[in-house]
């Protein structure tokens, strides 16, 4: 099994745990002094991560959070950052949100980062769930938030998606591009029937790619540059992949699913339905190979002391903000009425502990929680360590000393 550290950087003090101070700098994702606090961090615990023997580091995107929570506005651009920072560690924008994308800029933006950090990158992509940016920054393919519903909108989101990642795989595999969307209002080159005027005629047939021009010099196909350091492309990854159908695509294009599943015998159900689909397309996994499972992880030396650092602050910023999003729901027990949603005051560390979304306690406390997910998904690849309520909230020091705790107590009883 390899680990992976999954953050959603945080600026310091911005939730709950120092609600005063986030409110005296409101909107505190506007404060230049915070957000650098922030970078320094993410820097720290990366760095760190890289040191102790983790074997990736995954970030989010989103966009708009004025809050100061989740506050990752462009995960590529903050690996890069962090590429030049570390020596080992892999690093996953867990995920790049395609609907917000351009196709073509973002293939390039990912080949750049390969190349700068010589194949150290995993690319996460996603479908991107949050209305508020996600509507706005999809609004040129008509694409709204995903809502995993089935509706008309979520449809044409699944639909973006799927197409956006066609295109970027065609701009890293093709030497050469020309394509028209059949999905999307989108074409290459544009006008399709061909670029006049290109000025550069006689360098680009000299230096170019065959096939750019055409005999009267319009464009008519464009090379996608650099391609990435890994061929074809970076292994692809998608959180958090819940619905069936997501996670039929992934095993349809070989994308590693990232889930965060709780509820006992769906993590099974779900690696069992992507290593089944996996080898109707050719692909034959173990039960749990090339698949991942994200767990909150509040370790300390005894449970006592991981309940009284983590307890009080873990759960109030996810019980507040990811409980708007129906996260709570994967806190639901069968003693819980059906017909009514999960109040926020069930969303506290008990809860998450007893549903096994959170392994809070000792070293040993953590391997009985890992075992029991071994159980259900005995050759399970990728192990997530998910950072709420640490990071921005606990001091650096605690997060960097409890990480390592994992690293040299936990780690080596799983590794293959």
């Amino acid at each position: 099994m390899k680990f992976a550290i999954f953050m959603n950087p945080q600026i310091p003090g911005s939730g709950f745990a120092a609600e005063a101070n986030a409110r005296s700098k409101r909107p505190i994702g506007r404060d230049v002094r915070a957000y650098q606090d922030l970078l320094r961090e993410v820097r720290d615990i990366a760095v760190h991560a890289d040191r102790i023997g983790f074997d990736a580091l995954m970030l989010t995107e989103h966009h708009f959070h004025s809050e100061g929570f989740e506050f990752s506005v462009n995960p590529l651009m903050v690996l890069a950052d962090l590429a030049a920072r570390t020596e080992r560690i892999l690093l996953a924008p867990l995920g790049l949100v395609l609907p917000a994308w351009d196709p073509i800029r973002a293939a390039e933006d990912v080949a750049l980062l390969d190349q700068f950090c010589q194949g150290r990158l995993r690319l996460g992509v996603a479908r991107g769930y949050q209305s508020r940016w996600a509507n706005v920054l999809g609004q040129r393919w008509s694409s709204q938030a995903a809502r995993s519903d089935g509706s008309a909108s979520d449809d044409r989101n699944f639909d973006v998606f799927g197409e956006l990642l066609k295109i970027m795989k065609l701009a890293w595999t093709q030497e050469t591009l020309r394509y028209k969307s059949d999905i999307l209002d989108y074409e290459v080159p544009s006008p399709y029937s061909g670029i006049e005027g290109w000025p550069a005629q006689e360098w680009t047939r000299t230096f170019g790619a065959p096939g750019e021009l055409d005999g009267e010099g319009r464009v008519q196909r464009v090379s996608v540059v650099p391609r990435p350091y890994q061929d074809p492309h970076p292994e692809l990854w998608q959180p958090f992949t819940i619905s069936d159908r997501s996670v039929r695509r992934c095993a349809q294009e070989d994308i590693l699913p990232w889930m965060f599943t709780p509820i006992p015998g769906e993590h099974r159900k779900k690696a069992e339905l992507y290593r089944d689909e996996a080898a109707r397309h050719g692909r034959d996994y173990r039960l749990g190979e090339h698949t991942g499972v994200l767990k909150i992880v509040g370790m300390a030396p005894t449970k006592d002391e991981a309940i009284a650092t983590y307890g009080t602050k873990m759960h109030r910023d996810f019980a507040s903000f990811f409980g708007s999003f129906g996260y709570l729901e994967v806190l639901r027990t069968q003693e819980d009425d059906a017909r009514r949603p999960i109040s926020p005051d069930k969303g506290d560390f008990r809860r998450m502990a007893e549903v096994q979304l959170a392994l809070i306690g000792g070293p040993d406390d953590v391997k009985r929680g890992i075992e029991a997910t071994l159980a259900e998904i005995p050759d399970l690849e990728w192990f997530g360590l998910f950072m709420q309520g640490q990071q921005g909230v606990l001091p650096t020091d605690t997060v960097k000393r409890n990480l390592e705790m994992f690293a040299e107590k936990v780690i080596p009883e799983f590794r293959d």
